[in-house]
């Protein structure tokens, strides 16, 4: 996993599972720290993600909240958003340009 950016935009690339979570947390909480107004994770380039990565990405969104800004994910796979709606998270989360039209579930 490789996390470039600065404190207004992350890039996640690569896998960001239970190997990369506490390089990933301190990435995470020193951008959310260090800056103000939105924080945009770009998920673009992120292979895969497990349990753990998630719970980075949520720790990271509480910890935006308390500091009054948002985390916003941008380019979640498509894969991944299927996760995110299983876990109903795309209801807690703000993902740049929704949640695609095929990933949601049929009523």
């Amino acid at each position: 996993m490789h996390i470039k950016g600065d404190h207004a935009e992350l890039i996640v690339e690569g896998r960001l599972d239970v190997r990369s979570a506490a390089d990933a947390r301190t990435a995470l909480h020193t951008a959310v720290d260090s800056g103000c107004g939105d924080l945009v994770l770009d998920l673009t380039e992120l292979d895969s993600w497990d349990a753990t990565g998630l719970g980075v990405i949520m720790g990271a969104h509480r910890r935006a909240g308390r500091a009054g800004r948002r985390l916003v994910l941008r380019g979640v796979p498509h894969r991944m958003q299927r996760l995110l709606i299983a876990t109903r998270l795309h209801r807690i989360l703000a993902i740049e340009g929704g949640i695609a039209a095929e990933t949601l579930p049929r009523v």
